[in-house]
């Protein structure tokens, strides 16, 4: 396959040369995130376990709303004029720090609300704080590589912040250590290696001189602050509720039940994140790419077509390789009371309930970016809003209903994360029009669907009719062109 040549403009776009290294990356990144939280599970007792992923997972979702959706914005415009994405970066930079202060003292109330003696875990809190900073200023950068086509050194800054994090993991479980203070020190250590590999590759590659070049080149709403705060404010919103997409169930777990199950509830979803990353690595491929032809159906609905070839071929690679290393991996890697049964449910079987979720969450991958590319950001807001509000009330509904025991419990919110993943796909449909298209390839969803939930129940309850997905392979050399094309 011939390489694109390297312009002043920065490289051309390629969905699936783009996806293929943003996956790969993901998935090198996320294996190395697994090792972490072994040597996590096994380096620190249940409960300090439990207050590290809370504290994380509660200023992730309270300080991506400081994103404020202007890497989006950049991520979708950046292709129209590489030669202002540096000056963006620094511009966007400029924006977050005014907006960063008050949801800094937001997540630490948040913090001492969620977390019993919180005080004796404040240096652990402190630093979880500042990963979260770390990764959210990680996000221009990493955009204006990708809209100028340099998707493989964003690639690559995912991969260096892993690594440093799991070295520091390794280093410190070899001395002996079980201070969540060091491994959370260790995880920021990382963290800031991707930012600042992030700047730097940014920096060789997209700093240039613009002096002939407008703000108005990237695109209307980029010629004053107020302008680009209001078109960005949708995806602003959408950052600050999409979180809680993935994490409600989990949340709600810590509320009824408590920490120890919300600790295994995140084990069992660990694996199910990690099958996430393709997805979201298309979703990143794509989103320049249809954010340069929404204005041209033709080239539009032919870049949609050529992700769903992708997703479909991926989708029965995913189902069997996932459940085959979740099923002997999980129990060797964890400690036993995380796949026994003796904190009220095992996390394999949970992963394959999850499954089912991930596979309709691929599916919704192309119609999911066509919202976030559309020319009216509201309509994403408004989806992603009904997403988080569909899966709170069927949490609530389904632990709540099965709260009686830690074991019912933890299965109502695996059930209650795939019917959401059920509803996501169906939303995303319905908003971005593209019924036509699935009427068009009724065959490929329905046996898509149908038989990844059969055999999905089939890895549950250790039945043969697990193999009735097999058939999905004949999609994978579909999807196998799509990535080798030259064309976007």
């Amino acid at each position: 396959m011939a390489e694109p040549v390297e312009q002043e403009t920065g490289r051309e776009l390629n969905m699936g040369r783009d996806s293929g290294w943003l996956i790969g990356a993901d998935i090198i990144a996320v294996f190395l995130a697994l090792i972490g939280q072994i040597v996590l599970t096994r380096a620190l007792i249940t409960e300090d376990y439990g207050i590290f992923i809370i504290a994380l997972d509660i200023f992730a979702t309270t300080f991506l709303i400081i994103d404020l959706g202007l890497p989006t914005i950049l991520t979708r415009d950046g292709a129209n004029s590489v030669a202002k994405i540096w000056d963006a970066i620094w511009r966007i930079y400029r924006i977050q720090a005014i907006c960063m202060i008050p949801f800094v003292l937001i997540s630490l109330v948040g913090v001492t609300l969620l977390v019993d003696d919180w005080s004796a875990f404040l240096p652990v809190v402190i630093t979880c704080m500042l990963v979260a900073l770390a990764h959210i200023f990680s996000y221009a950068p990493r955009s204006g590589l990708r809209a100028a086509g340099y998707a493989w050194m964003e690639a690559w800054t995912k991969v260096i912040e892993r690594c440093c994090a799991m070295i520091g993991y390794l280093i410190l479980y070899y001395l002996g250590s079980s201070s969540v203070e060091s491994y959370a020190l260790a995880f920021l250590i990382g963290a800031l290696s991707g930012l600042v590999s992030a700047l730097w590759f940014a920096s060789v590659r997209l700093r240039r001189p613009s002096k002939q070049a407008n703000w108005e080149d990237l695109g209307e709403c980029w010629t004053d602050n107020k302008s680009l705060i209001l078109q960005s404010l949708p995806f602003a919103i959408t950052l600050g509720i999409l979180p809680y997409v993935i994490r409600i169930e989990k949340f709600i777990v810590a509320g009824m039940i408590g920490v120890d199950a919300a600790a295994l509830f995140h084990v069992a979803q660990i694996a199910w994140l990690a099958g996430l990353v393709v997805p979201q690595a298309m979703r990143a491929a794509l989103l320049p790419i249809l954010g340069q032809r929404r204005n041209d159906d033709v080239k539009f609905f032919a870049s949609i077509e050529k992700s769903l070839d992708l997703c479909f071929g991926l989708l029965p690679v995913g189902l069997f390789g996932g459940a085959l290393l979740i099923h002997y991996l999980l129990p060797i890697a964890f400690p036993s009371q995380y796949t026994d049964g003796s904190l009220g449910a095992s996390a394999v079987d949970l992963f394959m309930i999850l499954l089912i979720g991930w596979c309709l969450t691929l599916l919704a991958t192309p119609s999911y970016t066509a919202l976030q590319a559309g020319e009216n950001p509201w309509k994403f807001t408004l989806f992603i809003g009904l997403v988080v509000v569909f899966a709170t009330v069927t949490g609530f509904l389904l632990i709540g209903s099965m709260v009686d025991s830690d074991s019912n419990g933890l299965y109502g919110a695996a059930i209650a994360s795939t019917i959401s993943s059920a509803f996501l796909l169906l939303a995303s449909l319905h908003l971005a029009k593209l019924w036509v298209i699935v009427r068009q390839r009724k065959t490929e969803f329905t046996a898509s669907i149908v038989l990844a939930s059969i055999t999905c129940i089939g890895f549950i309850t250790n039945s043969l009719i697990a193999l009735s997905g097999l058939v999905l392979f004949m999609f994978v050399p579909r999807g196998w062109k799509s990535v080798i094309a030259t064309d976007s």
